[in-house]
């Protein structure tokens, strides 16, 4: 088998775009870096991680538009956090500690290693790509979201934001410029700042906070309260996501709980039953 031949399949409903482009550079480097050590790409080790995972997660022997959306997910999420960790211009041991223990607590242990070296992969890209033309880089994420614009769902872009603010947040640091490229993309990917503000205020224990996840205004009746709290159940509801894996879909049912929690402290601070 060629280099990342197998890569045309995978990828499903985000074959052939930019996503697919981006994946083939991706997939290929690693299968040139493993066979240029001497190492079989389906089945060795890599610096101590089993790399027969990759071919497994995102070739897969489930050639199913369920596991090619999944695969384009967790790739787009790759994708997506890559730009995000970089954007001060720097990827910071911290950072990508954080990476690795959100991998590992949300995909599992196998999921780091592969993780870790598609994220380097991507690394290099944007710098390669950046210094042939600055700022270029960002035209490609633009394209990568336009194309998750067309293909995913509402519920599923905003799990996929939810996702990207822990992994911001996670090192209890946020930075202008990574609030600014977490800013960017959501407007990219087809939500709303008010959406990014939601996602920013879950696990918060702050009243101006549990509005903001509610997505309605301290002014609002209790009527437009309740339904606000039913809109953000619509829209964010686990079930949505299943498709994604039961992975993904445990991690929107803990954001619906946070969900709830805010409507808790919001029905609390009104005194509504």
């Amino acid at each position: 088998m060629g280099k990342a031949k197998w890569i045309g399949a995978f990828f499903g409903l985000l074959s052939g775009g930019p996503l697919g482009a981006l994946a083939g550079f991706v997939f290929g480097a690693i299968y040139d870096s493993m066979e240029g050590n001497g190492i079989d790409p389906m089945y060795g080790s890599y610096n101590g991680d089993n790399y027969g995972s990759i071919h497994d997660a995102f070739a897969g022997n489930r050639q199913t538009t369920e596991a090619g959306t999944r695969n384009g997910f967790l790739f787009a999420l790759l994708t997506l956090a890559a730009y995000i960790i970089k954007a001060d211009g720097r990827i910071m041991h911290s950072e990508m500690e954080v990476m690795r223990q959100f991998l590992r607590q949300n995909f599992g242990s196998e999921a780091v290693g592969d993780g870790e070296a598609i994220l380097r992969q991507l690394f290099d890209k944007q710098r390669d790509t950046d210094q042939q033309q600055p700022g270029a880089y960002r035209q490609t994420i633009a394209d990568c979201c336009g194309q998750l614009r067309m293909v995913l769902p509402e519920s599923q872009r905003l799990q996929l934001l939810a996702f990207l603010v822990s992994i911001a947040k996670a090192d209890g640091n946020l930075h202008q410029t990574e609030t600014e490229a977490l800013r960017d993309i959501t407007r990219l990917l087809g939500l709303s700042d008010a959406d990014l503000n939601s996602m920013m205020g879950l696990g918060s224990t702050s009243l101006d906070d549990a509005y903001k996840v509610l997505e309605v205004s301290p002014d609002a009746t209790d009527e437009e309260v309740k339904r606000a709290y039913k809109e953000q159940v619509k829209r964010n509801h686990p079930d949505r996501v299943a498709q994604l894996g039961e992975d993904v879909r445990r991690a929107a049912e803990e954001k619906m709980k946070q969900i709830n929690s805010a409507r808790d402290i919001i029905y609390q601070a009104r005194g509504i039953n």
